[in-house]
């Protein structure tokens, strides 16, 4: 079987939210991202870092005023934001505990460093960085040998830089 071309890279993601305006207020209000465009008559939105024309796109259309899939359920355990180094991961921290979400989960897994929470419909969200390849751990035979080691999450926003 031949691999997909390795410049391939996942887009964007689109979520069923419960309520469309909440869900803006956590991706834009509380990660950063810009609202680009309401579309479908005030059903869905599309949101992006910088100019591009959406990273993220939430809708209602199957699922205003929904509940979260219950535990056990097959679905999305996350979505995964990659950020371009460890100053912005400790300003996304910042943002995220100043809104006062929970942190569920953080960890240093060798070839990244990710912290675990979720949005307000309970769609799993990582917020990451990915550390330089040459740094990634590797066993004896070269392949990647990635761990699930605690991050020091006071360490990290202590590197989180001055607000503007």
């Amino acid at each position: 079987m031949t691999p997909v071309h390795p410049a391939t890279r996942i887009g964007h993601v689109h979520l069923k939210v419960s309520d469309l305006e909440r869900a803006i207020a956590f991706y834009s209000g509380v990660l950063g991202f810009e609202l680009q465009q309401h579309y479908a008559g005030g059903q869905a939105a599309f949101l992006s870092a910088g100019s591009y024309h959406h990273h993220i796109g939430l809708n209602t259309w199957e699922s205003a005023g929904g509940t979260p899939p219950p535990m056990g359920h097959t679905g999305l355990f996350h979505t995964a934001f990659l950020y371009p180094d460890r100053a912005a991961l400790a300003d996304a921290l910042r943002r995220v505990r100043e809104a006062g979400i929970p942190v569920e989960g953080a960890a240093d897994h060798g070839v990244s460093e990710a912290i675990y929470l979720s949005d307000p419909d309970r769609n799993g969200v990582e917020l990451y960085r990915d550390k330089p390849e040459a740094d990634w751990p590797r066993d004896a035979e070269g392949r990647l040998a990635m761990v699930n080691d605690p991050l020091d999450l006071e360490a990290l926003l202590a590197e989180a830089p001055p607000r503007g």
